[in-house]
């Protein structure tokens, strides 16, 4: 069988490989505790699951624009404007069955082959996957503990060339928890004017944010017109498999990435659609409460896992994730990094988490290990979980 060679350049979300091995045990009856995937625990609030089903009921299955209906590009408006705090047109927004379809299309429309993007490091590892996948070069930005898992000014400067097309932003972040300051966003906004360059700003988690306000890049002046953001449904309102998000751009750039979904996907299912209108302008009630939940799990399980012998985490300031450096712990177990560690708490202490080898390659001179927690899952489940972590490492060790 014969395979195109692209196919090779062609990267993976690993959460979800550690989810099959995860219910692979599961179904041999193991109890396993996983803190691996990024989905949350929370059904779809109740208005929005009604709002479909008027919908389908009301004859909106059939095929819509390829850029979402009207009425959800306004409503998106809306709310961005409200958000983001500038002017926006539904010309300039395309909807898509999830998020990952404007992340693609967007580097696919903008990057030609050889091009270089730089990404963040860690980072969601689809980043790196599609800009390899396009033909370009991805360039990682390393994320430092040291500070709150932002970058180093010089690092993000020294990394632009005349090949530089984009600089992709994750805030707050998957897999550390980090959030840009303003500070971060005005440096990357500085630099991206004075290289023409485009910001692909994704912002899946803007809404799970603990302290403080959120920012976004876009709001910046000079920025809308060179800034993608990119959001999505997924995790502020547990839609996860309804598969549904959208992206802000130019007029000009929203044409050819609504031109690659008729492509690919013809268009967004239309029920669906109406149900995110309804997320956005119906109660938030639901919302609100799943994150204030959120808050609480972030502050028990960040609490608890640096009570473990070699592990030590800063307190996460967004999304639903926690990245503890556990370097010491490898160190102290005899294990070469976070994979081998990974193995052992799930096979040994019937723990999932992920290892930093899942959110890209080891940066230049980078000598920490650290893995990420998700903690979408009960008080329960996180006590038992860290519990079962602390007496598998401090055990052996």
């Amino acid at each position: 069988m014969q395979i195109a060679q692209r196919i090779r350049r062609l990267g993976t979300e690993t959460a979800f490989e550690v989810l099959a091995e995860v219910n692979k045990l599961k179904a041999a009856g193991k109890d396993i505790i996983s803190f691996a995937l990024g989905e949350p625990d929370f059904d779809t609030p109740q208005n929005i699951k009604d709002a479909v089903k008027k919908a389908i009921d009301d004859g909106y299955t059939h095929y819509s624009p390829s850029a979402g209906i009207l009425p959800l590009r306004e409503s998106i408006v809306r709310y961005i404007s409200r958000t983001r705090g500038i002017e926006v047109k539904p010309e300039e927004v395309v909807v898509a069955p999830g998020a990952k379809p404007i992340v693609f299309d967007s580097i696919l429309s903008c990057m030609n082959e050889g091009d270089e993007v730089i990404y963040p490091n860690p980072g969601y590892p689809i980043y790196e996957s599609v800009i390899n996948f396009i033909g370009g070069k991805p360039i990682p930005l390393p994320l430092l503990e040291e500070k709150n898992f932002s970058f180093n000014p010089e690092d993000l400067q020294g990394r632009i060339t005349p090949r530089t097309k984009m600089i992709i932003l994750n805030s707050p972040q998957n897999p550390t928890g980090g959030i840009l300051s303003q500070d971060d966003l005005e440096i990357i906004a500085e630099i991206a004017i004075e290289a023409d360059l485009w910001v692909l700003s994704d912002e899946v988690y803007s809404r799970i944010v603990y302290e403080g306000e959120f920012r976004s890049i876009i709001s910046i002046p000079g920025m809308k017109e060179r800034t993608i953001l990119v959001d999505g449904f997924s995790k502020t309102y547990a839609m996860t498999g309804w598969r549904l998000g959208f992206g802000i751009m130019k007029k000009e750039l929203a044409l050819h990435v609504a031109r690659i979904e008729t492509n690919v996907d013809s268009c967004t299912a239309t029920f669906t659609q109406y149900a995110g209108i309804e997320a956005l302008e119906g109660s938030q009630k639901e919302s609100r409460a799943m994150i204030a939940e959120f808050q609480k799990r972030r502050n028990l399980i960040h609490q608890e896992l640096n009570k473990i012998r070699g592990i030590k985490c800063l307190m996460p300031r967004g999304a639903f994730y926690i990245y503890p450096n556990v370097t010491e712990a490898c160190r102290n177990l005899g294990f070469r990094d976070s994979k081998e560690l990974q193995q052992y708490l799930l096979h040994q202490a019937k723990v999932a988490v992920l290892a930093r080898s899942c959110f890209g390659k080891r940066n230049e001179g980078e000598k920490e290990e650290y893995i990420r927690l998700s903690y979408v899952t009960s008080r329960q489940n996180i006590i038992e979980g860290v519990k079962r972590i602390k007496k598998g490492i401090e055990s052996k060790s």
